[in-house]
């Protein structure tokens, strides 16, 4: 197994490289550090590995500025100093974190999280997050949705919503009212702009909030069904997309 380090500070790479070198849990076999975004865009241009560990900000700039000039595939276990709301989104989306200044058993879990879920994992959520956090419009968590109601404006606060849906190129607030409102966005944009613990998107079809979970009936590995202490849309039974049954087994455990 090959392994990178994208990290700027030599005391942090030098520890976390100690570390991979002595465990157990993964047989690797290279591991490459990295001190800047240019060295890990020219780096990534040409090779292939199974994991990166990966600062935020290094150097010469920001992780996402890698994920622009170059293919990154692997998981990603990023190593940060963010806040809590930061901490919430890499939770969500992403294989781990590591919170600086990290213990040993933190990266040993850390791995052994990689190990358990690498074969599901899916690179397009490791891009979001970092879109979510860099952008100034989606780094801030919308409390409150405007929605049109008769004759009335009705704002509508995160806390009375059950769920959002899309129907066809609609989406729809469902409120723990019963009321359904139209609501001017998609599941894609409005996803980044929820607090990452309450919502989840569990398909492309519902983003759920976990306080309306009443039961996650596992019917197998790959097909696992919630029911919520509502109605769904048109009683359709509510299924978990297959790619994001680890990423919601890792948010329930929030």
């Amino acid at each position: 197994m090959k392994i990178a380090i994208i990290e700027d500070e030599y005391l942090a790479s030098s520890y976390l490289k100690s570390i991979l070198e002595q465990q157990n849990i993964l047989a690797i076999t290279e591991i490459t550090v990295l001190k800047s975004v240019k060295e890990a865009v020219s780096f990534f241009s040409g090779n292939q590995i199974d994991l990166a560990f990966m600062d935020i900000h290094i150097g010469d700039g920001k992780s996402l500025e890698i994920f622009e000039k170059a293919a990154v595939s692997c998981p990603i276990i990023f190593i940060t100093a963010y806040d809590s709301y930061a901490i919430s989104v890499f939770k969500h989306f992403t294989i781990d974190y590591l919170l600086k200044p990290f213990e040993e058993q933190e990266l040993l879990e850390a791995i052994t999280k990689f190990k358990k879920i690498k074969d599901s994992f899916n690179s397009d959520v490791t891009l979001q997050s970092l879109v979510a956090l860099e952008n100034p419009e989606t780094n801030k968590i919308q409390r409150h949705f405007l929605v049109n109601h008769g004759y009335k404006l009705i704002s509508i606060n995160e806390s009375e919503i059950t769920y959002f849906a899309a129907s066809g190129k609609h989406l729809f607030i469902y409120a723990k009212s019963g009321n359904s409102y139209l609501y001017n966005s998609t599941l894609t944009e409005i996803i980044n702009n929820l607090d990452p613990f309450i919502f989840f998107k569990i398909n492309r079809k519902y983003i759920v909030n976990r306080n309306i979970i009443k039961e996650v009936v596992k019917h197998n590995n790959q097909k696992i069904e919630l029911i919520l202490t509502v109605p769904a849309v048109e009683n359709d039974p509510i299924i978990i997309s297959k790619k994001e049954i680890n990423n919601f087994k890792n948010w329930l455990d929030q």
